[in-house]
């Protein structure tokens, strides 16, 4: 995709001897807004026709989606309208409407954002550029698989956030489409476990409330696209509790001098945390955003020091 920026895959040989493998780390927090969701929007925008771009596009997003559609449409010269709830920091809507795109904001939460805009497409015809569940937008993010697979060969296995679960779904596919012995294994938030308990039952697990510091992947329901592509493709769904994701965020800025936000800490929060479970040589780490609210600093010092990582 000319549009985004291939990140690069740094490892750590502290790190590496720390846990026993060599561990490979994606920084999509340096992709362009940011986070790894540019490259789902800008996927999905490059398949529309020209017909569809003229009526714009609009989503809901509480953060990094929308950053990554707003930009995605600039760069085409598509008009984008973003919902929002009422209560988004509003550096992220800042961000937001710095590339250009109306937002609005709706409701007290995300879900209220989300129906509100549903209302307004209906009224404009505009396209839908869903978070997670859709195809072409789980497509572009499997290109993160087909990156780090051109960038290092011997990965083995590849462990990943999952909010929605469209990073994964895209990933997995991609990974197995290369090289079906590749394991891939699931992070959530304890506090945040739909598809977690979805995927060790044969239910559609949702979750009435979520708690977690990584808001990310602070989803209630899986996507109704993207559970079942997880039931084949995904090898285990583990979960961190905010504790470790903390841990895991202040041991990257100590050792590798690098800010992750709470989901984008998951996956090194889970080698941490399963490092016995997880038989891995090499094995890659989506770190898939950096957009911490910096204010939180204090809070997340707090959890970590109840579980120190040695740096």
């Amino acid at each position: 995709m000319p549009l985004v920026h291939r990140t690069p895959l740094l490892t750590s040989e502290t790190t590496n001897r720390l846990l026993g493998k060599h561990l490979y780390f994606k920084m999509e927090n340096q992709q362009k807004t940011g986070a790894f969701k540019f490259r789902g929007a800008t996927f999905k925008l490059m398949q529309l026709s020209k017909e569809q771009l003229a009526k714009g596009v609009i989503t809901a997003s509480a953060g990094n989606h929308a950053q990554g559609v707003a930009h995605a449409a600039a760069k085409l010269g598509v008009k984008a309208t973003i919902f929002m709830a009422e209560k988004t920091p509003q550096a992220k809507v800042n961000a937001t409407r710095s590339y250009g795109a109306d937002v609005v904001l709706a409701g007290e939460s995300f879900q209220e954002a989300y129906e509100a805009s549903l209302k307004r497409q209906l009224q404009t015809g505009a396209v839908y550029v869903h978070p997670f569940d859709d195809y072409d937008v789980m497509a572009g993010q499997g290109s993160i698989a087909l990156e780090m697979l051109r960038q290092e060969d011997r990965i083995d296995t590849l462990v990943v956030p999952i909010g929605g679960g469209g990073l994964i779904s895209g990933i997995a596919v991609a990974a197995k489409h290369v090289n079906r012995n590749i394991r891939v294994i699931g992070v959530q938030a304890e506090g945040a476990a739909a598809t977690y308990s979805s995927y060790h039952s044969n239910q559609v697990k949702t979750t009435p409330t979520v708690h977690t510091i990584a808001e990310g992947i602070a989803v209630k329901k899986p996507g109704k696209y993207t559970l079942p592509i997880i039931r084949e493709y995904v090898d285990n769904v583990v979960t961190v509790t905010d504790e470790e994701i903390a841990s895991a965020i202040v041991y990257m800025l100590e050792r590798n001098k690098t800010l992750m936000e709470g989901a984008g800490a998951a996956a090194l929060a889970a080698v941490f945390a399963h490092q016995h479970s997880i038989k891995s040589r090499h094995c890659g780490i989506i770190v898939s955003g950096g957009n911490m609210d910096i204010s939180t600093m204090p809070k997340i010092q707090r959890l970590a020091e109840k579980l120190h990582y040695p740096a």
